[in-house]
């Protein structure tokens, strides 16, 4: 596989483990590293490595060749200074990409400062997630990429079968854009302006939340 990745995840809570086993069931070489023994022992038939660790201790780290590793994952929250600690460890041995789960907007500012590329609030963003499913019921899945955009998956509505992309003119019309189709588990990637939309199709279009609320409500 053409840029394959390596990942380490530090802290096997419930978001460590999670993502720990989702990429390994996805083929990727994971490392799993926690200073519980049950917990290693539970998760090593999921995941390529398991290691009984202190995620912050450099000597430990460093003897698991963390600086071989393209992308850690920091799943400590509830340890504010071990999460802090073990993003400086991975950043200074060279892991390119670093993401850290934060517990509290300062906690998120201090993982900032200290180096991590990317801070998340799991369960803040499943949150965000679901509200707007329930409250945009005509979208199928929602990913917020930022405060302003998200990607969103919405059903052809009965009004726009029939007609072609072009015809909708989804960009002048709503602001937004698609950038693929949906019909069961076959995706096509930016379809054809000529496309007709047909009833059970679902259409991945990327906006502002603003205008994607506006596809929403305007039915």
């Amino acid at each position: 596989m053409a840029n394959r990745k390596d990942f380490v995840v530090l802290g096997m809570g419930k978001f460590g483990r999670s993502v720990a086993e989702t990429l390994a069931a996805h083929d990727y070489d994971v490392l799993a590293i926690d200073n519980n023994e049950d917990i290693i022992q539970e998760v090593s038939d999921f995941v390529t490595h398991a290691v009984q660790a202190d995620v912050t201790d450099g000597d430990a780290l460093a003897a698991l060749g963390m600086r071989n590793f393209d992308v850690a994952v920091v799943a400590i929250s509830d340890d504010m200074q071990s999460s802090i600690m073990a993003t400086i460890l991975a950043k200074e041995m060279g892991v390119p990409y670093v993401v850290a789960k934060a517990q509290s907007d300062i906690h998120k500012r201090v993982l900032e400062k200290v180096g991590a590329d990317r801070v998340v609030f799991p369960e803040r963003e499943i949150g965000i997630r679901i509200a707007n499913q329930l409250t945009q019921d005509s979208f199928v899945d929602f990913m917020e990429l930022s405060d302003d955009f998200s990607i969103v998956e919405i059903e052809v509505q009965k009004k726009w079968r029939g007609k072609t992309l072009r015809e909708l003119d989804m960009r002048n019309t709503y602001g937004i854009n698609v950038i693929g189709m949906r019909q069961g588990d076959h995706i096509t990637i930016t379809p054809g302006a000529d496309k007709l939309l047909e009833m059970g199709e679902i259409l991945i279009v990327i906006g502002n939340n603003k205008n994607l609320s506006k596809v929403s409500d305007d039915k």
